[in-house]
């Protein structure tokens, strides 16, 4: 279902990241009306890409669940963005240390990109900021920020403090945690042999970083996997295996983690009055 927008001006809801969990915000946002502005670094590495509007950066478009997102470019950058959102499009602006920010004025700025660290956001980039995951302190560098850990506060809305630390240990899945994520044995160039939503079994030979193989971890459907060609340093994160075969279906549709995710920023957009096309947002003690 293809959503349009409230009636049209020049404020905005700036995102920085569009990997798979910003992608499910972004997308929300977008289906409840915002008009909103990914920015993303030059090089994504996502490996959800199927769900991912980061891959615009390289196709010049990506299309998650019937919305397309378009990449744009510095030049005349809000007439760009209004000529997207009256076609039902998402723009995004290649911007990795957000200099583009403050002469935008969005109504408010999401951190998006789950670095496990703040990579530059400040509460004075906009009325409201939110910080997605560990790294941020809701009431110091972000208004507020939300759980990202699998669990009982997945998507809560955190007004002072931190997310819980990153583990390093990923959420199971069917009982399945560290092992359904593959990291890259060797430095080198990503070269694939199979593909998403590809049915592999344990050991079976996936992809080839230089000349060393990478062998699937545990028996399933690849649910993620870096792009071909891609230049991966040793132990970097390159694919994800899910062990439901059933689920292969599940490769090109938002996860549960990022719906619960998008749920919680929408939640802090509409208390705080940062309705699509509506007055600046005021910070609400009440959350």
């Amino acid at each position: 279902m293809k959503m349009k927008t409230a009636a049209f001006t020049d404020k905005m809801i700036l995102v920085r990241g569009g990997g798979d969990l910003a992608t499910g915000v972004i997308h929300k946002l977008h289906q409840s009306g915002y008009q909103v502005l990914i920015l993303e670094c030059d090089r994504p590495s996502a490996i959800r890409r199927h769900v991912a509007f980061c891959e615009a950066v390289y196709d010049g478009t990506a299309e998650v669940e019937g919305v397309v997102c378009r990449r744009i470019t510095e030049n005349d950058i809000r007439t760009q963005c209004r000529k997207c959102w009256a076609q039902g499009e998402i723009p995004l602006l290649t911007d990795t240390h957000g200099k583009h920010i403050r002469e935008l004025e969005p109504e408010a700025v999401i951190d998006a990109i789950l670095a496990k660290k703040n990579l530059g956001t400040s509460r004075d980039m906009a009325p409201l900021t939110v910080g997605l995951g560990p790294g941020f302190t809701a009431g110091e560098d972000v208004d507020y920020v939300i759980e990202t850990m699998r669990g009982h506060n997945l998507g809560r809305i955190i007004k002072k403090g931190s997310a819980l630390p990153n583990t390093g240990v990923p959420g199971l899945i069917a009982g399945i945690g560290k092992e359904r994520v593959i990291h890259s044995p060797a430095a080198g160039n990503m070269k694939n042999i199979c593909q998403i939503a590809d049915l592999v079994e344990k050991d079976q030979v996936i992809a080839v970083v230089g000349d060393t193989p990478v062998k699937a971890t545990i028996s399933g459907v690849i649910r993620g996997l870096i792009r071909d060609g891609y230049p991966v340093f040793e132990g970097m994160k390159i694919a994800d295996i899910d062990p439901r075969a059933e689920q292969k279906k599940n490769c090109f549709t938002i996860s549960d983690k990022a719906r619960c995710i998008a749920g919680g920023v929408l939640e802090v957009l509409i208390s705080c009055g940062v309705l699509p096309g509506t007055e600046k947002a005021v910070r609400n003690e009440n959350l």
